[in-house]
């Protein structure tokens, strides 16, 4: 299969499904007590909705990249569709807890095995000028639910019950499985490069920036409302509204580094890490009454919607020749850093003050930029390119520079 612009609907059909995943991996966060009072548990332990589909897609990812290495990948994406339309069905049919975190398991593993496969999938699609923006296309997946679809969710449960939404979440998914079987071509695996991760050493310390840097957004955006109230005084309305405008500012931040990391990914991922950082120590001083907790939103979420995008095209630049292993890895990654520093951002919140757990979240991004920046430090810096050959039809190190590559195409989110 030869990449070309009119794979563009298909490019559209993997979005469709990173937004599916990703909502359906969220429903929970906006029905929780009416799920809990239906089936008589309490929220703390209906949140566990939420905390088993992370960590199952963390194993998930590399398991499905391993035990399906010889199967078209196309094949593997529908599949994977419609495995979440079963798992949302059986949420939505749920008698009690036990069957409804059963479900979730399987939406975990669906979470997992798309996103270590869709990602790497995307770069053989659409070359040239714009694939950057392919690859930012499908990673706006993540970024739109958040925006848009909890909220449906959350709505249509409130209109319908529960159990609806869930089966709203299933309709999506049978939507999303059958764009993705009429406009995705044949994607016949390709054979990993000589050496894969071996030859890439750099791939460690990067695994290790991005567990640090997505732990310390989670220690501290976990906490964001209670700090928004504590600090910034302000009211559920308001907070609701600030929430809304961060997801668009997501957005707007995952297109932007998207654009930027495929020319220079070094320098891209280093500026996320310092944005970020900066904007968590000022968190704390400026999210004082609306307009100072505006500017905060507005910033973190810029300086986050590019962290997905960024940090998947440094860590493909780093391993050119193993796409889809790296993709797996990441993934697992992700989800296990969204748990851990969630965690550990609760109990500085409990132990100390909310504040504390924005503070900690910002020395977990200090720890990033010293791994990145030893990462970037060991290997050859990156020329301007444009990535411009499939995965396995032309060697993409020859697109970065004599030996290193990073081509044009991430847990969660």
């Amino acid at each position: 299969m030869s990449p070309r612009p009119s794979n563009w609907p298909a490019v559209l059909a993997v979005a469709t499904a990173t937004f599916t995943v990703v909502t359906s991996e969220m429903l929970p966060v906006g029905l929780l007590t009416p799920l809990a009072g239906a089936l008589d548990v309490s929220e703390g332990t209906a949140g566990l909705t939420m905390t088993v589909p992370g960590l199952v897609a963390a194993v998930a990812a590399p398991t499905v990249v391993r035990t399906t290495r010889r199967l078209d990948r196309r094949r593997v994406l529908v599949a994977l569709t419609a495995l979440l339309v079963l798992a949302n069905l059986v949420s939505a049919l749920a008698p009690n807890i036990a069957v409804l975190l059963a479900a979730r398991v399987l939406v975990g593993v669906s979470i997992g095995g798309v996103w270590a496969v869709a990602v790497p999938a995307t770069a053989r699609l659409v070359t040239g000028p714009s694939a950057a923006r392919a690859n930012a296309t499908v990673f706006s997946g993540i970024a739109v639910a958040s925006v848009l679809g909890v909220p449906l969710g959350t709505w249509a449960g409130g209109l319908a019950g529960w159990r609806a939404a869930f089966v709203g979440g299933a309709v999506l998914a049978a939507v999303a499985g059958a764009a993705l079987a009429a406009a995705l071509p044949a994607l016949p695996p390709v054979k990993a490069a000589p050496g894969g991760l071996r030859s890439a050493p750099g791939v460690r310390l990067g695994l290790l920036t991005v567990g640090a840097l997505v732990a310390g957004h989670f220690a501290a955006y976990t906490y964001v409302r209670p700090l928004l109230e504590q600090v910034g005084g302000l009211t559920e309305g308001s907070i609701g509204v600030l929430l809304l405008v961060y997801g668009v500012a997501g957005v707007v931040g995952n297109f932007v580094a998207g654009t930027r990391a495929a020319k220079s990914p070094n320098k891209t991922v280093l500026a996320i890490i310092v944005s970020l950082g900066a904007v968590l120590l000022a968190t704390p001083l400026l999210a004082r009454g609306l307009i100072g907790s505006t500017v905060v939103l507005v910033a973190w979420g810029l300086a986050y919607g590019g962290v997905s995008v960024g940090t998947q095209v440094w860590l493909f630049a780093i391993a050119p020749g193993a796409r889809e292993t790296v993709s797996a890895m990441l993934s697992a990654v992700f989800n296990t850093a969204i748990a851990a520093g969630a965690l550990a951002g609760g109990v500085a919140a409990d132990a100390i003050s909310v504040p504390a757990a924005v503070w900690l979240g910002a020395g977990l991004v200090a720890v990033a930029l010293l791994t990145a920046a030893r990462a970037v430090s060991r290997r050859p810096r990156p020329a301007a390119h444009t990535p411009s050959a499939p995965q396995g039809a032309l060697d993409p190190a020859r697109r970065l520079s004599p030996t290193a590559a990073a081509p044009s195409g991430p847990p969660r989110r």
